[in-house]
Formats: structure tokens, C-alpha cells, sequence
């Protein structure tokens, strides 16, 4: 009887992020607390 596994290697998926796209991503992550927020919170008294 023939195995009818697949390896990962026969399904190759896309990665969501190219290499680029994903050091910037880091790069973001990582120096999001310089950039002001788009959202101010507003406090009421």
C-alpha cells in the first residue's frame, strides 16, 4: 500500500511577508513607542 502523505515541501504556501517586509515590521515594532499615537486619549473630569 502507497503512503499518500504529502510533505511540506510538495505544498509550498507564500509567506504573507517578503524578507524586507518583515525586518521592517520588526524595525517598526521595535520603535513604535518614538512615534506619537494616532489616537489621543481624551480624558474627562
Amino acid at each position: 500500500m502507497p503512503k499518500t502523505h504529502h510533505s511540506s515541501r510538495d505544498i509550498k504556501k507564500k509567506p504573507l511577508l517578503s524578507p524586507k517586509e518583515k525586518r521592517m515590521a520588526k524595525h517598526a515594532k521595535k520603535h513604535s513607542h518614538d512615534t506619537q499615537p494616532l489616537i489621543t486619549p481624551v480624558t474627562t473630569h
